[in-house]
Formats: C-alpha cells, structure tokens, sequence
C-alpha cells in the first residue's frame, strides 16, 4: 500500500509518496480503507518541526481519517467489516493517516452517519472534537448564553459555530469580512471583521473560542464576564492565568484528544441536520505537499486527501 512519510522536517515537500506492508491489526485494532483523511494546522506544526511532539523523523503525520473497515482483531465488538467509520486516530501520537490503509484502536472510531459523504466525514474528527471539548467540556456551553468564536470560518471555528448554535447558543463570531456571508450561513447570529472592529466593544462573552493564544487570550478575558470560561487552543500568555484567576473567570488551554462519545454527538447533529462540514478543497493522496500548500491560505472549512 502507499503511505506519505517523511525523513526530514522542513517545507511541504517532505512529504514523499512510499511503498509498504500492509498493516495487519492487533486484537483491538481495526484496519480502515481511507476514503478521505482531512488535513489541519497541527499537520503543518509538525511537518514543519514546529511541533516536535513526534521526534525525530522519519515518521508520518495525518490523524484524521473516514473509510471502510477490512480486517479487524478478535476482540474488537460492534463494528463490522465494511462498515463505514471515522475516528480521531491515537492523537497526539503517530497514526500515520495520510495512508491508503491504516490501523485504528476500535475505541476511537465512531460510525458514519448516512448524511454525511465520506470527504465530510474524514474533515471531521480532529475540527469536530477540537470545537466539541472545548465548547461542552471546558467550556460547560449551556443555552442562552453569549458565546464568542474566533477564526470562525477556518476548520475548528466553523463547527463551533454550528454547535454553538445547535444548542441553544446567541452566537458573535470573528473572520475577514469576505468570509462573513459563509459564517452567517452557518448560523453565525453575529459578525465581527476583525481587521477593522475590536470584539471586546461587543462584550462581556459568557464563552469565547480562541484560537490565538498569546497576548491575544488577555485581550479574550477582557471581554468575558466574570464567571465565564475562555477556552484557548495556544498556550496562553504568562500573565493571562493569573489575570484570570483575580478576576473570577476560567481559562483552560486544551489539547484535543480522541473521543468515540463525542464523535458520536457530532455525527448526531449531522444526521439531524444541524452540522455540515466544509470541505474547501480535496487532493489526491500523492499530492499532499499541494495539499499543505493550500492551507497556508487559510481557506472557508478543511482540506481532504484522498487515496
């Protein structure tokens, strides 16, 4: 089967199309055809040895996958094979995903629900249960409350956005204001052009998505009332934690982590027709640096492989 590995950190082209065994899985593993495997920031961060959290190379990045099972392990209950699954594989581990076939622990994989076409479904996981943790789990979103989502149209924000909405939420968000239109259809009730507006003028926030870290969390507690919980996927500034705790609000940075129970939600609120993923643009399997490429210009949604 074909594989993207790679033997050196640096530029997109690292990434080289090889050669190799096909994978046979353990007694709680699955093998999954990919059908689509979705490309975030966090793929770039360590391709690129920003992000060393893989080693040294070589090794191979990808962690998203969609796709058929065709082999599983004795022990393995629920799943069938030719079933169609997706998962959030091994994560902040090596899963290798940008793959023709690759091995996944059964427990981290959920079934596809039928609304959802294969590109969706490998674009999901990483996004989904990014936005998912930090909105339910950190940050204990509840209906009516004002919730604030920065970078709203890239991958994580434009499904926060979505479940924002999807319970119960008055949903602010940040983008570029040519990106404003694919927001608002999401269901975005509010929008903000960061480039020329200050979002804590439209504060306090019960809840805020920041996708920034840094310096720019301090500016997100600024606009959270007390008792809020700001949510950061970067580490914060220094001063940001004890801002935080002198003022009464929760500031929790979060690392996504595999998650079937919140997989599942997700693929509740896409059958019910209350989540869509967008998929900007699709690249063969081969062509992965081109796709690494596209996503330095920060596009509406995911990028896909597909083998």
């Amino acid at each position: 089967m074909q594989i993207i590995e790679q033997t050196e950190t640096g530029a997109p082209e690292v990434l080289r199309l090889r050669e190799t065994e096909t994978p046979v899985p353990g007694p709680a593993e699955l093998r999954i055809r990919v059908a689509a495997a979705g490309v975030n920031p966090v793929d770039a961060f360590v391709r690129a040895g920003a992000v060393p959290m893989l080693g040294a190379p070589p090794f191979r990045i990808g962690w998203d996958v969609a796709g058929y099972v065709t082999a599983k392990g004795d022990e393995v209950r629920g799943i069938a094979l030719g079933d169609r699954v997706m998962g959030l594989l091994r994560f902040p581990a090596q899963a290798g995903a940008y793959a023709e076939e690759v091995l996944a622990p059964a427990a981290e994989i959920a079934h596809v629900p039928d609304r959802m076409d294969d590109l969706q479904a490998g674009a999901l996981p990483l996004a989904g249960l990014t936005a998912w943790q930090a909105l339910m789990r950190h940050g204990h979103l509840r209906p009516g409350q004002k919730v604030l989502i920065h970078a709203a149209a890239g991958g994580v924000g434009h499904i926060a956005v979505q479940i924002a909405k999807a319970f119960g939420a008055e949903v602010w968000a940040t983008a570029s204001a040519g990106k404003h239109a694919a927001v608002r259809a999401l269901g975005a009730d509010h929008l903000i052009d960061y480039r020329t507006e200050d979002f804590t003028d439209h504060g306090p926030f019960d809840l805020i998505l920041d996708h920034a870290g840094g310096a720019h969390v301090l500016r997100s507690l600024d606009a959270l009332r007390p008792g809020g919980h700001v949510t950061t996927l970067l580490e914060p500034a220094p001063e940001a934690v004890a801002r935080a705790e002198a003022a009464g609000k929760s500031l929790v940075r979060m690392i996504v982590t595999p998650d079937r129970a919140g997989l599942v939600s997700l693929g509740e609120l896409a059958a019910e027709g209350k989540l869509d993923v967008l998929v900007a643009q699709r690249f063969a399997l081969a062509d992965a640096a081109k796709a690494h490429h596209a996503l330095e210009s920060r596009p509406v949604g995911k990028i896909v492989l597909t083998p």
